[in-house]
């Protein structure tokens, strides 16, 4: 069955990012404890490229399947967890990238490099670090794991926090601060 991408966010009602989120049938990684432990060989670049030692992966459905695993633990590494084995997987800063965002009513909802739509709120916290020369915002996404906001879409929700006047964002019943602590 051929992949097909969510439409654009800005088409989109909150009701149907949800729809559409919750179709996404993800393995349950949580559930899976395997013995095997060892070392992927792959690393996340910053900018959200995937490689296998050394060479870039480039099929975006091998990308989707390999996040669709991923896990980070207490200590902040990342793992693809599969029913029989833990492999450490290497995250130069987040694992996925926030690439376009949504508010709708008391809602933000956004879209990742790897098409998942998650809407931030308790479950999914946004959190601001750096410090007020070079922040940085983080979405969590799914056991543990983050995704950076880039350029653009941190732009996106820095306008949503200035027309608050108070440089936070409500989502999901949750106010974030997108000040550096």
């Amino acid at each position: 069955m051929p992949y097909e991408p969510p439409p654009e966010l800005a088409g989109l009602s909150l009701a149907e990012v949800t729809d559409w989120a919750a179709t996404r049938k993800l393995p349950p990684v949580a559930q899976w404890a395997p013995e095997e432990v060892g070392d992927s060989e792959m690393r996340i670049t910053a900018d959200g490229r995937w490689f296998h030692q050394g060479g870039e992966i480039r099929r975006p459905a091998m990308i989707r399947a390999f996040a669709s695993l991923l896990t980070r633990d207490e200590e902040g590494r990342h793992w693809l967890v599969t029913p029989t084995q833990k492999l450490a997987i290497e995250v130069e800063d987040a694992a996925f990238i926030a690439v376009d965002l949504k508010q709708d009513g008391g809602a933000v909802a956004f879209r990742l490099n790897t098409d998942d739509l998650v809407i931030a709120g308790p479950d999914h916290p946004i959190r601001a670090e750096g410090d007020p020369d070079r922040p940085a915002l983080y979405l969590g996404v799914r056991h543990g794991t983050e995704a950076r906001l880039n350029r653009s879409t941190y732009f996106q929700l820095a306008e949503i926090a200035l027309e608050r006047g108070d440089l936070s964002v409500a989502s999901g019943g949750a106010c974030f601060s997108l000040l550096p602590a």
